[in-house]
């Protein structure tokens, strides 16, 4: 006899590590139950999941996002509790950064001097949209520590990874880290002056909780949702894209950030609004409270 939560009466929570803001705009997807003997799509799983659950729990803070918290428990019909923004540990650096390259070149730059880009692990990219990021990079002018996987089924493999020349011509103000990078302890770094990110929840929050003012490059609707949360905030600028294609550019990346690391009346703002959400992340007794709730809310709940 198959044992489920339901007949042994264990009370299910179903845990969405995203913003409210992405929650609010997506709700509760209906899509079709998998046939018997298939293979249940994500969406699937979570609808089946979220049918089952008695709450829902997720990674936010009214404090950030006040606007959509209040929302969700009408558009859920159930309960819906925030576990905070659960910010890493600052990094503590170990013998192994102490070597990494990336560091070493960070080390020799100018505070606040450098654009750390980076686009999370399995970033639907092409090689085409590759060499025009690596072209607005080198249009934007500013120092630049790119944080680039080698193709390994991420990328498409044909073609060169980067345009014909690019190293050398960046060589003097650049650095194309391949492979892993200590991204934490970069962000962290006082040479750092901004972040190149696609918006993912996770990578958003370690660059704001660095106070870094960000420029978003979103490739997926979950990055969208960020990066105007940020950009309403005036924390970031997104990268803008083509209304007829949803293409970006080289100028486009350029441009953005020039605006978030060169213009002094534009970076000012950015720099000034990037404090402000970085002292709500790094509110330890807040965001532990959080937990405290979450955990006081689970112990008392009754299905």
């Amino acid at each position: 006899m198959t044992c489920t939560l339901d007949s042994l009466q264990i009370p299910c929570a179903l845990s969405l590590p995203f913003a409210a803001s992405t929650l609010a705009e997506y709700g509760v997807p209906r899509v079709e139950p998998p046939v018997e003997g298939s293979t249940a799509s994500i969406l699937q799983r979570f609808a089946l999941t979220f049918e089952k659950c008695q709450l829902v729990i997720h990674r936010a803070c009214s404090e950030l996002e006040p606007e959509h918290t209040p929302l969700l428990p009408g558009i859920f019909g159930k309960p819906v509790i925030q576990y905070g923004l659960v910010p890493p540990c600052p990094p503590a650096q170990s013998h192994i950064e102490h070597d990494n390259a990336a560091l070493s070149w960070l080390d020799k730059q100018q505070p606040k001097s450098v654009l750390f880009a980076g686009f999370g692990s399995e970033p639907p990219v092409t090689v085409q949209q590759l060499h025009e990021i690596a072209l607005g990079l080198e249009l934007a002018g500013t120092p630049f520590l790119w944080a680039l996987k080698k193709p390994n089924g991420l990328f498409e493999a044909d073609g060169d990874i980067l345009p014909p020349g690019f190293e050398e011509r960046t060589r003097d103000r650049g650095l194309v880290a391949m492979g892993w990078v200590p991204q934490l302890s970069i962000l962290a770094h006082s040479s750092v002056g901004a972040y190149l990110t696609h918006g993912g929840w996770a990578s958003t929050i370690e660059g704001a909780m660095c106070g870094l003012p960000m420029v978003f490059l979103t490739f997926i609707g979950e990055h969208r949702i960020n990066a105007q949360l940020l950009e309403r905030k005036k924390v970031g600028l997104r990268v803008p894209r083509h209304e007829k294609d949803d293409s970006f550019d080289r100028q486009g990346i350029a441009g953005a950030i020039r605006s978030v690391m060169c213009e002094e009346q534009s970076k000012s703002v950015f720099v000034a609004n990037a404090k402000k959400m970085q002292e709500i992340i790094n509110d330890r007794k807040c965001q532990e409270r959080y937990i405290d709730e979450l955990i006081q809310r689970l112990r008392s709940f009754e299905k």
